[in-house]
This record gives C-alpha cells, structure tokens and sequence, in this order.
C-alpha cells in the first residue's frame, strides 16, 4: 500500500498535530502517531515553530502577504547575516519556508530590488527589452509558422497521392 504524498491533509489532522507539538513531540513520533508522511510532518513543525498553533491551523486559506520591508530584512538576515531559515521565519512570523527560499534567492540575484512588487494583470509581463529580443522571438514565430505550413503541404500532397484527387 503506497501512500499519496500529493494529498492534503484537513485542520483536525493539523490540530492533532499542534497538540502533540505542544506535547514535545518531535516530528517522527507524529508522523507515526497520525500516519501520514514525515516530510508533511517536518514542514508543518516548521511552521508551527514559526507562527505558532494558529498559523498552523489557518495553513490552506488566503496567503498571508508579506510587504517589502519584512521580505527585504528576512532575505538579508538569512543571507547576509547568516541567520538559519527557521530561526528568521519564526522571527519575522513566516509561516511558508519556500517563500523565504523564493526571497533569499531574489534577495542573492538582484539585491533588495529584486524583491520590490510589480504589478499583476496583462501589463505585468514587460515586452522584450531590446530590439535584436524582439527580432528573435519573430524569427522564432515565423520559423514554426513555415513548418506549420511545409507539414500541411506535405500531408495534402500525400493524401493527393493515395487517392488521385485534390482533398
């Protein structure tokens, strides 16, 4: 019997686990105890850890959004200051690990900028910065629009040829 490592798991599941948290238990004793994975586990304790039993409950519904300030000074704790990521998420109230991945990598790429909004919606995408980008993604377009046209041919001109008549 496989178990699914996809599925999710409901708050009374959830609850059970911030009890035996508060309990002392670490994370084998209740992924054993509920039966489902330690990873699931793991990320849940961290969690816990992080924003405490009501985060852990409220896990699943709208995201909580961060503003700039908060992800410009956990990205730098963790990256320029070294701090661990759990620690940092329990100090600045981050309930996702990956989202602090997500800012620490931005945070190493492109600085504090990098981790400044944009704007959502069909402008959010900005057009190719330069001239010889948008050159290129036309050849690219016009290239498959040739072999889109050359496969046609080709399969009309085999379907001439095993029947005799134009399709």
């Amino acid at each position: 019997m496989s178990t699914d490592l996809r599925c999710r798991h409901d708050r009374a599941l959830r609850e059970l686990a911030s009890d035996l948290f508060g309990r002392g238990l670490g994370r084998a004793s209740v992924a054993r105890a509920l039966g489902i994975p330690e990873e699931a586990v793991r990320k849940w304790q961290l969690t816990y850890r992080a924003v405490g039993r009501d985060g852990l409950l409220s896990m699943g519904k709208a995201h909580a959004r961060c503003d700039f300030e908060t992800k410009v000074a956990a990205a730098s704790a963790v990256v320029d200051g070294g701090m661990g990521k759990p620690e940092a998420m329990g100090l600045f109230g981050i309930a996702s690990p990956s989202s602090l991945k997500g800012w620490c990598r931005l945070y190493r790429e492109g600085g504090a900028e990098a981790l400044r909004p944009r704007p959502r919606g069909s402008g959010a995408k900005a057009a190719p910065t330069t001239r010889e980008q948008e050159l290129e993604r036309e050849v690219r377009r016009l290239e498959a629009q040739v072999a889109y046209l050359k496969k046609s041919m080709a399969l009309k001109a085999e379907l001439r040829s095993r029947t005799g008549r134009r399709p």
